[in-house]
């Protein structure tokens, strides 16, 4: 069995929690543990939360969600027009920096990469397309 959704969303960070409760309520369905739930939906907040404030930077443009969720595991694939970025691109902070001497950002991509089990990107015919996959363990 197989649960798909599909969701185009307007840029706006209000507009996260529909797609995190979707979510929610399908890995619920194939028997995911809550904290597979739960990084799956902190990694998938942080990306599209990415593409609103660093990508597009104002309201009124659309992320395309494409989720499908089995058994085994549950991948989202998140779509934008925002100018080219590949998240994985980006070097992990140095996190034994006290906080004070850190440089600001990247502590998103890296707990999301942290929290998935695969994550990618491409971008094709003027899109970024990030695929996140959680692999479910029990």
């Amino acid at each position: 069995m197989e649960t798909r959704f599909d969701l185009a969303i307007e840029s706006e960070v209000a507009m996260v929690r529909a797609v995190t409760d979707r979510l929610e309520e399908a890995m619920q369905l194939h028997g995911f543990s809550s904290e597979e739930i739960l990084d799956t939906q902190l990694a998938v907040e942080e990306a599209i939360t990415n593409v609103i404030v660093h990508g597009y930077g104002r309201p009124g443009e659309t992320i395309l969600i494409s989720s499908r969720i089995r058994s085994d595991r549950a991948e989202v694939c998140i779509t934008d027009t925002a100018p080219r970025f590949d998240p994985l691109s980006v070097a992990d902070p140095d996190i034994g920096e006290g906080i004070d001497d850190r440089e600001l950002g990247g502590l998103g991509v890296f707990l999301i990469r942290r929290v998935m089990d695969e994550v990618s990107h491409r971008y094709e015919e003027g899109k970024n397309v990030l695929v996140l996959t959680k692999v479910k363990k029990s």
